[in-house]
């Protein structure tokens, strides 16, 4: 049967590479499951329900990668997009976290019918790759700014806008403790090492009594308590529960970084695998795309953020994974991790905000990328790097790198009728700017 489903000879493996690998990606990607009820947590939402809807729609996306399209890449809610959720949109446009799910579930939708219409094809060859890298890299930024604020390390002043905070205090002690431990198991190439960086932060801060004992809840009512909550009406701006506008803004960027990470990721994982076809195409590609989109809208109704294709996959990739059996293992690791949900309260800002930080730090890798003797490419480029976590919006930098590459693009003279969209999207970004200004 599996040999049926998943052509384990035709790709050159076995059913124990293959589960090798996903134990691989799974440990390599398992700190998901503690860092993403942290950040939704800041949006007001419970947490034991966010770590379920993490372990669930990271199991449906994986699942159904494997099933559906054969394919070792493993899925999750993304981060940066997690972020984006609760800092930007919450916390920053004030909305009430049951509509920004409904503009997650809306997002997927979308996503999905870009997909099968075809028009997706025409957004990713729109954007300029290099704004790609630029944009990766500063949502990593984002991250690591967001885990610095939580451990305390970086502190707002009113004369310097941010400074270094008291190191002396335990919860910036004990990300410092993460930071070292993490960053050692990471260059010693331990595939779990965010995971047992944060666990062994939570065993120390219990240790010292940094931590006080509350009661972890496993009734059924805690595990669901986010599931079903989303607000679709009010994502629709009906009703008046929310600015239709803004709204529209929210779906828009929760749509393109899912699109860009996907094709980024997909790109990273096909080469490492030798999975391309011979033109250089990635096989059933469209499969994989409406996988994400499905995942990103069950994601939404079990009540977490946009669910991506992770990087991390490259980790089982690296370990043999070659076929959707990889995803499948990893989709049943979650359903296993399911049961230890609850659990997510009990670990500390201080032990996830290192997993934060060092993220954010590997998210770097793609600014290699860029060429930054070039002008056309280097001041977008950075423009979108540096925005998105100076202006705390994901939305911001999108804008500055397209308008920005838009307007170089034509001092130097190479307007070209078949870059239409992309100047679409600059005048669509430019009207944001103006709307924003005049509200």
């Amino acid at each position: 049967m599996l040999e049926r489903l998943f052509r384990l000879k035709e790709n050159g493996t076995a059913v124990r590479t293959e589960v090798l690998a996903g134990v691989t990606t799974f440990l390599t990607m398992a700190y998901i499951i503690m860092v993403n009820p942290t950040i939704l947590a800041d949006a007001g939402m419970p947490m034991a329900g966010a770590a379920a809807a993490t372990c669930l729609a990271a199991a449906f996306g994986s699942i159904m990668m494997g099933l559906f399209a054969n394919f070792p890449i493993a899925l999750a809610p993304g981060m940066g997009l997690n972020a984006y959720f609760t800092y930007t949109v919450v916390k920053g446009m004030g909305l009430p976290w049951e509509t920004a799910l409904g503009c997650v579930f809306l997002s997927g939708v979308l996503f999905l019918i870009l997909t099968v219409s075809g028009v997706r094809r025409l957004l990713v060859g729109a954007v300029p790759r290099s704004l790609y890298a630029a944009i990766a890299a500063g949502i990593g930024l984002f991250i690591a700014f967001i885990g610095l604020r939580a451990a305390g390390l970086v502190v707002a002043s009113p004369a310097t806008t941010v400074t270094l905070g008291d190191l002396t205090t335990p919860t910036a002690g004990l990300t410092l403790f993460g930071l070292v431990l993490t960053g050692a198991l990471l260059v010693w190439r331990i595939r779990a090492a965010m995971l047992v960086g944060i666990l062994a932060t939570t065993a120390l801060a219990w240790a010292v009594g940094a931590m006080q004992w509350t009661p972890v809840d496993y009734s059924l009512e805690a595990l669901t308590s986010t599931a079903f909550r989303l607000d679709i009406p009010g994502a629709l701006g009906i009703g008046g529960k929310g600015a239709a506008l803004a709204l529209i803004e929210i779906i828009v960027v929760l749509l393109f970084v899912d699109l860009f990470d996907n094709v980024g990721t997909l790109v990273a994982v096909t080469e490492r695998a030798g999975l391309a076809a011979p033109d250089g195409t990635i096989p059933r590609l469209n499969r994989i795309l409406a996988t994400d989109s499905a995942a990103a809208i069950v994601g939404s109704v079990a009540g977490t953020t946009t669910t991506v294709s992770y990087i991390d996959s490259a980790a089982g990739v690296a370990a043999g994974g070659r076929t959707g059996l990889t995803a499948v293992v990893v989709g049943l690791l979650f359903l296993v991790a399911l049961l230890f949900a609850p659990f997510a309260q009990l670990i500390p800002a201080a032990a996830t905000a290192p997993a934060l930080i060092l993220v954010g730090a590997l998210m770097m890798a793609p600014l290699a990328q860029l060429d930054w003797d070039d002008p056309l490419v280097a001041i977008p480029g950075f423009l979108t790097l540096i925005a998105i976590p100076l202006t705390f919006s994901i939305a911001n930098g999108l804008a500055f790198g397209i308008i920005a590459y838009v307007l170089l693009k034509l001092a130097r003279g190479q307007a070209r009728p078949g870059d239409w969209m992309l100047y679409l999207l600059a005048a669509l970004f430019a009207a944001r700017f103006i709307w924003l200004a005049a509200g």
